[in-house]
């Protein structure tokens, strides 16, 4: 496996561009000032020891050198041994409702947004297990596979809004059977598999029980946390509030119903979410108690350092720049290395 170390020292090699243009600008502006002495074949006879040729090589071998460095200050490696890691946990897989509703501000500033917050808290905690998320509105889509990178998780977990699904509605069932798919193949023991489904259980587009009904045949348990309110709350969308075809403002409110049949049909458990807590350290607490499955993960154990080579042949370079003369060498004049016409 290749990686820069250090790949934020890349953005040096955006200078060469700059330099390249620097160059030129000098150069006309060179021309311009010796044309005004007269013409360019007799002030070059006038100056015989000039050589455009030697600046452009010297200017070539310079990018070269800071390109060569740049690269070797990125830290280039190749990772020359995998090792496994073993590691006792449980399989995550969280189904976060993105649909309309969740942007109903009775849980300040939304229900959305303290939900993200309560991920974010929950991968802070985490330590062998394994996580994923999918999000759905009318449609399900993976965010994230199933992974034991929690920071990258947060990464994917902060970007949860309803533009990630074009579709909307609330499919809670196709978004159940998703994260059904979305498991890894490491994990042999399904009872080490959980689902975390996030919603306000408004459901009107499929069967979500016959879904919780074949999770629970494969043993995975699906906890739900219903967020919102019973009495509900209007949704505001771009400062302005949605409405239905008669002008009426739409008020989503919380369907415990649901969401607490599917908990029980799989073994799992139902939490309201309260102002003061989402719901998801009661949940992860009850997962922990788990029958916890080993999980296997490969990992490039050792990297070769490979800047070395790159120093030592950008400072070759920077020698034989410095070395090369910007006016021809008498002494080497008859060799004619830059194929210039010697003079008589």
């Amino acid at each position: 496996m290749f990686r820069f170390a250090n790949p934020q020292y890349l953005w040096l090699l955006a200078a060469v561009p700059a330099f390249v243009l620097l160059f030129w600008a000098a150069a006309r502006s060179r021309r311009l000032r010796l044309a005004r002495f007269g013409c360019e074949a007799t002030i070059r006879e006038l100056m015989p020891e000039v050589s455009a040729g030697r600046k452009v090589l010297k200017f070539t071998i310079f990018c070269s050198a800071f390109s060569l460095l740049a690269l070797a200050a990125a830290r280039p490696q190749f990772g020359s041994k995998l090792r496994e890691e073993k590691s006792q946990g449980v399989e995550m897989m969280l189904v976060v409702d993105v649909s309309n509703s969740m942007l109903a501000e009775d849980f300040e500033p939304s229900r959305l947004e303290r939900t993200k917050y309560a991920i974010n808290k929950l991968f802070d905690g985490l330590k062998q297990d394994r996580v994923g998320l999918v999000v759905f509105a009318g449609e399900p889509k993976v965010q994230l596979p199933i992974t034991s990178d929690h920071r990258m998780a947060k990464a994917f977990a902060r970007r949860i809004d309803p533009s990630l699904v074009p579709v909307q509605g609330t499919a809670v069932g196709k978004a159940l059977e998703q994260a059904l798919l979305a498991f890894s193949d490491q994990s042999e023991e399904p009872r080490s598999r959980a689902i975390i489904l996030i919603t306000d259980g408004e459901n009107h587009e499929d069967d979500a029980l016959a879904v919780a009904r074949r999770a629970a045949d494969m043993g995975i348990r699906i906890y739900t946390i219903g967020i919102g309110t019973p009495e509900g709350a209007p949704i505001r969308i771009g400062g302005e509030f949605v409405q239905d075809e008669k002008g009426d403002m739409v008020v989503s409110k919380l369907n415990e119903k649901m969401l607490s049949e599917i908990a029980d049909l799989t073994g799992g458990a139902y939490v309201r979410s309260s102002k003061q807590s989402i719901g998801l350290d009661e949940i992860v607490k009850s997962i922990n108690d788990m029958e916890q499955t080993e999980q296997s993960t490969v990992r490039f154990e050792e990297y070769n350092e490979q800047y070395q080579y790159l120093l030592v042949a950008a400072l070759v370079l920077l020698l034989v720049e410095f070395l090369l003369l910007d006016r021809r060498n008498p002494l080497l004049a008859r060799f004619n290395i830059f194929d210039e016409k010697a003079d008589a």
